[in-house]
């Protein structure tokens, strides 16, 4: 890449000099005091920002039991259409370990098998979904690590879609933490894992299934809105939890504790009251000095120590690179120290650039998706209504 013009900006709290109307705000505590917790392995990461925050023997790879069915979730909501019938196959009936009970040939959506794989934990869902979105179940672990190498996760591999141990079969927390980051940032995804109860079409009688989620944690603590359980006998007591307060979203990941309920409030706690979210520059806000403006926003967690730290580097683009002509001026880098924590594109004042939709068209069909298979459902439970309220008026 060639730069027109390389400018180092430093910037004194960010705020008058480089972008216009850009406050840190308030922060919490300067030096984060320890946390402890009872798990083998443990991250906390802040979703917004992909930073870890917090990490315990983070890197080590190690049994994740039915945490393997968040990959499993948003590689099947990535790659298959939730209107989708999913047919229920005999491998899948005959799974063992945690079932919604599906019946061989049962037919279900792949919207509300990704509840029962995710509020239940099913492994009959978690197979019979593998086999009809990667054609196989062998298919679709294919596809988990394909998406487990893309988001570079590199201590992690999967042998299954549902968990059960198997050798060769591990994941890390820190991994975990960068892979729920990811998934929680898919609408549906997040929809789904916030439920605590799903009311699912039964094809064999007129009552609906009643699918309630295993997640404690969205009762027990404020603003939780994840993630998923996990247990087997090798692996035993695995949990990711997620929550949002004031904007700000994090994400707990303990392997093998036996306190895990307690221990994800002092990590979720620990972690909002010490790296409050800052917002840096907002979409459209003016850079001094240039006819330019801040592509996207950029918030990222911060101590009040690391507030004062942070500094900024605009780099032009040569007007005959593909980027320069496709819109983009140049980029906003923002470092901490000397590491660099992440960059915005810089656009023309009046660039067509900044009234583009942020979401892919893959994730706004995907909405679409999502939205009719609602709809279906909702279809389909008032006729089962009208269906009750004729067999009471005839049944005398």
């Amino acid at each position: 890449m060639y730069f027109k013009k390389l400018q180092r900006i430093t910037v004194i709290g960010l705020l008058a000099v480089l972008v216009a109307g850009t406050s840190l705000g308030p922060a919490v505590s300067a030096n984060p005091g320890p946390l402890h917790t009872n798990a083998k392995a443990s991250a906390l990461i802040d979703v917004e920002s992909g930073r870890l925050l917090y990490s315990n023997n983070g890197d080590t790879s190690m049994r994740i039991a039915s945490l393997t069915k968040i990959m499993t979730a948003i590689v099947a909501i990535d790659h298959g259409k939730l209107t989708d019938m999913v047919k229920t196959s005999k491998r899948a009936v005959g799974k063992e370990g945690s079932s919604i009970y599906l019946q061989l040939g049962e037919e279900m959506s792949l919207l509300n098998m990704l509840y029962g794989l995710m509020l239940r934990s099913g492994n009959d869902a978690a197979t019979a979904i593998a086999e009809h979105v990667g054609g196989s179940e062998e298919g679709f672990v294919h596809l988990m690590n394909e998406k487990a190498a893309f988001l570079g996760l590199k201590h992690t591999q999967f042998k299954n879609p549902h968990g059960l141990d198997e050798e060769g079969h591990y994941s890390s927390a820190n991994d975990l933490a960068k892979l729920t980051a990811y998934a929680l940032k898919n609408d549906v995804f997040a929809e789904i894992v916030s439920t605590r109860e799903k009311k699912v079409p039964n094809p064999h009688d007129k009552w609906a299934y009643s699918y309630t989620n295993k997640n404690k944690m969205l009762s027990m603590y404020e603003g939780a809105d994840g993630v998923k359980t996990g247990y087997t006998k090798k692996a035993l007591r695995c949990l990711v939890s997620s929550a949002t307060r004031q904007g700000q979203q994090l994400a707990a990941v303990t392997i093998n504790d036996r306190d895990d309920w307690l221990d994800h409030r002092k990590m979720l706690d620990w972690g909002f009251g010490n790296y409050p979210l800052h917002e840096i520059a907002a979409k459209g806000q003016l850079i001094a000095g240039y006819p330019l403006t801040v592509g996207q926003s950029f918030k990222y967690p911060l101590t009040e120590q690391e507030s004062h730290d942070i500094r900024s580097r605009l780099v032009l683009y040569d007007a005959n690179t593909l980027r320069y002509s496709l819109g983009e001026r140049g980029l906003l880098e923002w470092y901490m120290k000397n590491d660099r924590i992440g960059a915005v594109p810089v656009y023309d004042v009046a660039s067509g650039r900044l009234k583009l939709p942020t979401a892919s068209p893959k994730a706004q069909q995907t909405l679409v998706d999502f939205k009719m298979a609602v709809k279906h459902d909702e279809r389909g439970r008032l006729a089962g209504t009208i269906s009750k309220i004729f067999d009471a008026l005839f049944k005398y």
